[in-house]
């Protein structure tokens, strides 16, 4: 086994954190002109003007914001294989698939061979930070859910897959070196198995084997590590037997998991088993984290966005336990941490490191289109103002320039001279439970492709408006509708119909989420009374709202307006069976 890294390395990570936060004007300056210097040669920054210029002020004179749509002729003829420089002066060495759409479909976002060292870095400063607050972290383990999603090729043979599997798949991660810090109880194995249940399974039951060695538990996304205690709450009856017998049942068939299985179950435990069996059996779930894993400090999952709906459950499975949120990172780059991981998770505030990217920031003002501002608006890192809300724009080593994320960030302080970030919510998303990301635009035409099948009863929808349901596991879709009845009555089964074709219009990454992934529950309509949306709107003009500007939201949130729906529900119907999707099927589009 490697030696462990020397004590001074957290001291190390800390002091290059208060050096670079310290110095952030001067690192972006730097990191902006070796972007440049990198890609000088590209046809982009040709084509609008730079001519291989490293010139900073040249950059932000001549060089447009964009979005995907905006390059997107540029990325497919990466994906059918035009090699030459057109975004980035190095190789792109993959494709990582964003979890936002464009025309329903995965973005495809270019990458370098560099890109996963930022990356490692990144994840190289977790641990101290965490250590500061939390000590002793070395003197056990972590129990998290990581799990790989499909994967494919583009025509140019280039792979298109999502960023976390492509970490986990790297070098980067199977020859990591062996560090105290970041044990897990999941072996790689488990973690690498594409298919969903063995990998739960694998993984779980490696956590329970372990259970008095756990000090943090965790997954990437709330949902996901909710997800895990409701495979528990399932599955437990033969995870009890397998700790029992000492051995793995029929259900595991992947070699490679079962090997590494087996290096941890090694023997029969009954005194383990009945230990958890006792627990899983009472009524109440309410902190079952600290009871089965009692040494247990914190609870590692992003709980910003829409996972903050996810809260409320956490608390409950976790007994108090704190809930850290500790990093911010995207397809298109990463981007920052946590400073103070053990604050109120309704607080949690990113510090963004100088050396990812080049950042800018577009103001946001409420009822004004970020999309109309010029590159004139922009503002660099170092001069947002407290209090004030922005979209970032980064430019990355990768060949993305002034590419619009659609994070909209609110400011809550400096970290010296590096501003500090709430995460405000996803530009233009209506609906998400998992990583799927739904607006109001692709809702309509769902909605408008559902409806069809009720016009052979005469039956019109009068008004409709969604909600991301996260009160059951996993969470689903709920649409509310209110309908005009026709001549006929509308049978079960064409509103399940409806539910389905709903599904069937959503995005590839909402489908594999049904799916493959088993993260999303099946959608659910809701059809109420007449006169329902008519009671939304007193409602809302009650509290304020103009009634000369009023129009029904196309999605709920605050908890009044869903309850009061809910009170007004003739009936529920589900979506009777999965919407089509296969591994190939909207990663990238050849068009």
């Amino acid at each position: 086994m490697p030696e462990a890294p020397p004590p001074s390395s957290h001291e190390n990570t800390l002091r290059f954190i208060e050096d670079v936060t310290s110095n952030a004007d001067i690192v972006q300056r730097r990191v902006l002109t070796e972007i440049l210097r990198q890609n000088a040669g590209t046809e982009y920054l040709h084509r609008v003007g730079l001519a291989g210029s490293t010139d900073v002020e040249l950059f932000k004179r001549l060089v447009p914001i964009v979005n995907y749509e905006s390059i997107q002729s540029d990325i497919l003829r990466i994906a059918n294989g035009d090699s030459s420089p057109i975004l980035s002066g190095k190789p792109i060495s993959e494709f990582l698939t964003s979890s936002g759409t464009s025309g329903g479909e995965r973005k495809l976002m270019p990458t370098i061979e560099d890109e996963l060292d930022r990356r490692t870095e990144l994840y190289s400063l977790l641990m101290p930070v965490m250590n500061q607050f939390v000590p002793g972290l070395d003197k056990g383990k972590g129990m998290y859910f990581l799990f790989v999603k499909a994967e494919t090729k583009t025509p140019s043979g280039l792979l298109a897959r999502p960023v976390l599997t492509s970490y986990y798949r790297s070098r980067h991660f199977s020859e990591r070196k062996y560090d105290p810090f970041t044990v897990y109880t999941s072996p790689d194995e488990s973690i690498l198995c594409q298919d969903a249940y063995q990998s739960m399974y694998s993984q779980l039951l490696c956590g329970l084997l372990q259970n008095d060695q756990v000090l943090r538990v965790g997954a990437i996304f709330a949902s996901g590590f909710i997800r895990a205690i409701r495979f528990l709450e399932k599955h437990w009856p033969l995870l009890c037997k397998d700790i029992k017998n000492g051995k793995l049942g029929s259900e595991i068939t992947d070699k490679s998991v079962i090997s590494a299985v087996n290096r941890v179950l090694t023997s029969p435990n009954p005194a383990l088993a009945e230990f958890v069996e006792s627990e899983c059996r009472k009524k109440s779930w309410e902190g079952i984290i600290p009871r089965i894993w009692p040494n247990t400090k914190y609870v590692d999952v992003i709980v910003t966005g829409a996972m903050s709906q996810y809260i409320p459950t956490l608390n409950y499975y976790g007994g108090g336990l704190p809930l850290t949120c500790t990093m911010y990172a995207s397809s298109e780059c990463y981007f920052g941490l946590n400073l103070t991981p053990i604050c109120d998770p309704h607080n949690v505030s990113y510090t963004l490191m100088p050396t990812m990217c080049y950042y800018e920031f577009l103001p946001v003002h409420r009822g004004t289109d970020s999309d109309t501002l010029n590159p004139s608006d922009l503002v660099d890192l170092v001069d947002v103002k407290i209090g004030h809300e922005y979209e970032i724009v980064v430019t990355t080593y990768s060949g993305l320039s002034r590419y619009k994320v659609g994070d909209i960030l609110r400011v809550t302080g400096f970290k010296n001279k590096a501003p500090q970030f709430n995460f405000v919510c996803r530009k233009n998303v209506a609906l998400s439970i998992d990583s799927d990301k739904t607006d109001e635009v692709e809702l309509h035409n769902a909605v408008c492709n559902a409806v069809k099948q009720l016009e052979l009863f005469g039956a019109t929808l009068v008004e409709y408006t969604s909600h991301a349901d996260s009160t059951t596991i996993p969470g689903h879709y709920v649409l509310f509708w209110e309908l005009r009845k026709g001549h006929t009555d509308i049978p079960a089964s064409v509103f399940e119909d409806c539910c389905l074709t709903l599904e069937e219009s959503l995005n590839s990454v909402y489908r594999q989420g049904r799916v493959s992934d088993h993260s999303i529950g099946a959608l659910e309509i809701r059809v109420l009374e007449e006169g329902s949306f008519d009671k939304l709107m007193d409602y809302a003009i009650s509290k304020g709202a103009s009634i000369s500007q009023y129009k029904a939201p196309r999605c709920v949130k605050f908890a009044p307006i869903v309850d009061l729906l809910n009170s007004r529900v003739e009936s529920c119907f589900f979506s009777p069976k999965c919407p089509k999707w296969t591994p190939t099927n909207g990663q990238w589009n050849g068009n």
